[in-house]
């Protein structure tokens, strides 16, 4: 036998194997999604659910200043009827934080919106909005949603803070930190060369007590 014949053979005896192997294994096997690799056995691939999304809570940031819980309701309802709106807000001075959420009872408006606000102008702030799945939404991101925050007038806090009542002790500390403040502020101006003199302050020379006199008789 000559060595094309012997060649021949032996790639005829290959072929075989491997259709033998193929054989095999597929009868202990389903069918395969994938060649296996490096002579091994394949594997079949795991079945992924493809999941739908069912997202109707919108994330709103860059949020403009004034364009608050009344405005934004007030724009958003021209695209479907909102279920709840919240604008974050600092606890303690009431101001907002520039970004929210809005939830539509419609599954399809809240893509359009999503797709159609995203990097919106509006006063010169692009807003940012995206979807965010219901997975993702925080179990009290609506809590206290109803009780819209009003911010708190701080003129009106301090103007009662300066007005209130003091007793003579409290007037008399109050007087002494102005005095100071004002010292130190006399002698920058003189240290800065300006020859200027300061005006008395007003209030922080109390008059002494008068004294009744009795006429002997």
């Amino acid at each position: 036998m000559g060595a094309k014949a012997k060649k021949k053979a032996i790639t005829k005896k290959l072929k075989k194997g491997a259709s033998d192997f193929s054989a095999s294994s597929a009868s202990k096997h389903e069918a395969h999604d994938f060649l296996p690799l490096e002579g091994g056995p394949a594997q079949k691939l795991p079945k992924t659910e493809v999941r739908e999304n069912k997202a109707t809570v919108l994330y709103i940031g860059r949020i403009p200043h004034g364009f608050y819980e009344n405005e934004m309701e007030g724009f958003f309802k021209q695209f479907g009827t909102i279920k709840r709106l919240r604008i974050a807000r600092n606890k303690k001075t009431g101001k907002s934080k520039h970004f929210g959420f809005i939830e539509f009872e419609s599954l399809e408006v809240a893509k359009v919106v999503a797709d159609t606000m995203h990097n919106y102008l509006l006063f010169e702030h692009l807003l940012q909005v995206h979807l965010i799945l219901p997975e993702h939404v925080h179990p009290r991101l609506w809590k206290g949603v109803n009780r819209w925050c009003k911010p708190l007038d701080w003129v009106k806090i301090e103007k009662k803070r300066q007005d209130k009542e003091r007793m003579l002790d409290e007037h008399k500390k109050l007087v002494e930190g102005i005095l100071k403040c004002d010292k130190k502020r006399r002698k920058r101006i003189e240290a800065a060369g300006i020859d200027y003199e300061c005006p008395e302050i007003v209030g922080s020379i109390q008059a002494a007590s008068k004294k009744i006199r009795f006429d002997a008789e």
